[in-house]
């Protein structure tokens, strides 16, 4: 029954949309978004705290996380790549010399590799087909997709479910969902405070004035209100019952506030999301309808701190597509995208799931038999030995899609491979995540409660094609 009631939180946007469901937090920019929403699901389970510092890599040629309060273009080559230097415990395997996702030309630290090249010109050549063939183009974007001409935002897109595999049927889709989101912004968004205020005020009269009605009989004098002593409780403006109008509206309003807060904290180191710029201020004010579409179509989830980190990357990506008309629908595009992406992880932000089969304790229980059925040794040590609870690093890891664990290139390049797995990303998630614990696995046996839990709240930079490969072969085992 707890799933039944919980899981209305889709039901409404399925209704509402029927073409896209249909279909198959960094550390230093807030701690709020961080622990997202570790004070309720966890309660006096919190872990400690533990201060967060940079540390040393072994090899300079290892990108760092960027500094905060540094201002950067992730295209722009600031970020270095991702076949530097890992620090991991099996940087010096074959594995690594094996894997073949690269982000050098991608990001433009370095000329595109051959194997990026050649990918491209695949992916390009896959896409060109009338009927795309989704099993061969999920292949090629799981070994992470080039980000040239466009071509990450086309096959996301695709992906995700929002664009379909027969291209003839491109514009007509495209029109249908573009024109779909205008008339959500259009009915939500357009001077939502007043409009919520004149809902609110209308319906509470047209209530007073219905029962005023029904059981007073009116004089020559009277205009069918009810005393203030006669209104009902949930009529009152300070009412905290659910179906309370005034209780609705104050609970939306709250709602957009810390969208607000959240949207405005998002990547403050990146001039696309932060910045007096109205280029940026345009990108913070799609973000912001996003989400707020998103909490009003979906009232059993709403808006879950968080969630915009998760809605940013789709964003930028959407943005910075080169065809210009693209670009210019982006913010309708990446709304669609966004829930089909949350809705292969839907169950995570449910807070009455939390503790069911399908949500997020089961999840990260299920990342914690992942590692013991790979590395019991390691298993042990953290949870037997050190007593390193995953849900004190787990959480974040998988509420947020990992994109605060590692810089905004290099999450692109797991989306990459998040996406194009055809059960779904969530047992992709589970096994990169256990693949992260492996790859230090030297430094998590010779530490103990407090450096095991600093290390894996301030995870290392690291060679993610190596990260990828190590996830991979979970996978084939």
């Amino acid at each position: 029954m707890i799933r039944t009631n919980a899981t209305v939180c889709f039901a409404t946007l399925m209704l509402e949309l029927p073409l896209v469901l249909s279909s198959t937090a960094s550390f230093s920019a807030t701690d709020t978004a961080r622990r997202c929403r570790d004070h309720r699901a966890f309660g006096s389970e919190s872990p400690p705290a533990v201060e967060r510092t940079s540390e040393t890599p072994v090899s300079s040629s290892v990108h760092a996380h960027a500094t905060k309060g540094e201002t950067r273009d992730p295209l722009s080559g600031t970020y270095g790549n991702n076949a530097s230097v890992c620090n991991s415990d099996e940087e010096n395997g074959s594995s690594s010399a094996n894997s073949t996702a690269s982000a050098a030309g991608a990001f433009g630290a370095a000329p595109p590799a051959v194997e990026d090249i050649s990918r491209q010109a695949q992916i390009l050549q896959e896409l060109s087909r009338k009927v795309i063939n989704m099993g061969e183009l999920r292949r090629l974007a799981s070994q992470g997709i080039p980000d040239g001409a466009g071509i990450r935002a086309t096959v996301w897109k695709l992906l995700l479910g929002y664009l379909p595999a027969d291209r003839s049927l491109w514009p007509s889709e495209l029109a249908k969902k573009r024109s779909q989101y205008k008339s959500f912004k259009e009915e939500l968004l357009m001077n939502p405070i007043h409009i919520e205020q004149k809902a609110c005020q209308s319906e509470i009269t047209r209530r007073l004035e219905k029962s005023s009605l029904e059981n007073h009989e009116l004089d020559d004098g009277s205009q069918g209100f009810l005393s203030r002593s006669e209104i009902s409780h949930g009529e009152h403006p300070l009412s905290l019952g659910k179906s309370s109008i005034w209780n609705q509206f104050f609970q939306e309003t709250e709602i957009m506030e810390q969208i607000d807060r959240d949207v405005m904290r998002t990547h403050p180191d990146i001039h696309f999301f932060s910045g007096d710029s109205t280029f940026a201020k345009s990108n913070q004010e799609a973000l912001r309808n996003i989400l707020i579409v998103f909490a009003k179509l979906n009232p059993g989830i709403r808006y879950v701190q968080g969630m915009n980190e998760i809605l940013a990357p789709l964003f930028y990506i959407f943005k910075n597509d080169p065809n210009e008309e693209n670009a210019a629908f982006a913010e309708a595009d990446t709304f669609f995208c966004f829930v089909e992406l949350l809705s292969g992880f839907r169950d995570n932000f449910v807070q009455q799931l939390d503790n069911s089969v399908v949500g997020i304790r089961a999840t990260i229980t299920r990342l914690s038999m992942l590692l013991k059925e790979h590395d019991e040794e390691l298993w042990r040590h953290l949870e037997m030995t050190t007593k390193v609870n995953p849900q004190f690093y787990a959480f974040r890891w998988i509420t947020l899609l990992l994109t605060q664990e590692f810089n905004f290139a290099d999450s692109l390049i797991i989306w990459d491979t998040l996406m194009s797995d055809p059960d779904g990303p969530q047992e992709t998630l589970l096994r990169v995540c256990c693949a992260m614990l492996v790859i230090v696995r030297k430094r998590l046996l010779a530490g103990d409660f407090t450096s095991n839990l600093k290390l894996l709240q301030n995870y290392p930079p690291t060679n993610i094609s190596h990260l990828l490969y190590v996830a991979n072969k979970m996978r084939l085992r």
